[in-house]
């Protein structure tokens, strides 16, 4: 029981680093928001220390235009 309780704290640490690189990205100022702005974000903050060593991940995406 004791392992799964520091795994959960080891990813909330991993998740908080994340965040905490996307913020010094500057992706959180922007006040218009779209797919891939949105995407980029949740990746970064997923990718967490990875960042640090040279992750830069993007996400680009189109969504489908409704018919006319």
């Amino acid at each position: 029981m004791r392992g799964t309780s520091i795994l959960g704290v080891l990813v909330v640490i991993w998740l908080i680093i994340g965040a905490i690189a996307a913020g010094q990205r500057g992706y959180y100022t922007n006040d218009e928001k779209n797919c891939a702005e949105a995407g980029t974000i949740l990746v970064t903050i997923v990718a967490g220390p990875l960042n640090y060593i040279g992750a830069n991940p993007k996400v680009d995406c189109a969504l489908p235009e409704p018919s006319k």
